[in-house]
């Protein structure tokens, strides 16, 4: 799998990905939307898959000595490893913040251990949809992405709204007593993403496979 790893992130990858590697910057804003962070990765991974299509990319993976599987393995690894590695290059703008603007987000929520939680999630379910819907044609990019972006841009709206619900303040926290209350948020998020992806392999290689190429 590092093999395929390797080579999407060579040949298949649009260079937009590694300039959305870093828009976890963003956090270091003060007053915005921290959700836009996510809309990048998913932005990434939609510009990728629309120029694999245009450079034939599919054709390409299928003459390498691997399973037809493999290919759309490949494209979840790759996808899994932009998203995870986006969320942890925001980590330490997302500590700068904390340390030098301490008044808070007062668009929605803060860059925090409830943040990081929903990112996941959210990213989880957007994987699902996406691969799910793409690998019935192989080929159909807008299609995919716009099955998935609803549930990404509902999900993203609740999460900066939810924080100005009174009773759900604690998302919101950067102190130390609402971090701790955020971990079971961001331990669901992250199983979420886990389960989400895996169900997001099996289904989109199954119908992959069905794919007469």
């Amino acid at each position: 799998m590092y093999d395929l790893l390797y080579k999407e992130l060579r040949l298949a990858a649009h260079p937009s990905v590694f300039v959305f590697l870093f828009m976890g910057a963003l956090v270091l804003i003060p007053a915005y939307p921290y959700g836009v962070v996510i809309f990048f990765g998913a932005l990434g991974l939609f510009q990728t898959f629309m120029f694999d299509r245009e450079t034939r990319d599919v054709f390409y993976t299928a003459l390498l000595p691997v399973r037809k599987g493999d290919g759309g393995r490949g494209k979840l690894l790759l996808a899994v490893f932009v998203q995870l590695v986006q969320l942890v290059l925001s980590l330490p703008f997302a500590f700068l913040r904390t340390l030098y603007l301490p008044e808070g987000n007062p668009v929605g929520i803060e860059a925090n251990a409830a943040f990081y939680g929903f990112a996941l999630a959210l990213y989880g379910v957007f994987n699902l949809v996406f691969f799910a819907r793409f690998y019935r044609t192989a080929y159909r990019v807008g299609a995919a992405f716009l099955t998935a972006l609803p549930p990404l841009v509902l999900g993203v709206c609740a999460m900066e709204a939810l924080v100005h619900v009174p009773a759900l303040a604690w998302l919101d926290g950067v102190d130390a007593a609402s971090l701790v209350r955020q971990l079971p948020v961001l331990a669901a998020g992250g199983l979420v993403y886990a389960l989400c992806c895996v169900l997001a392999c099996r289904v989109g290689v199954r119908r992959f496979e069905r794919v007469d190429l």
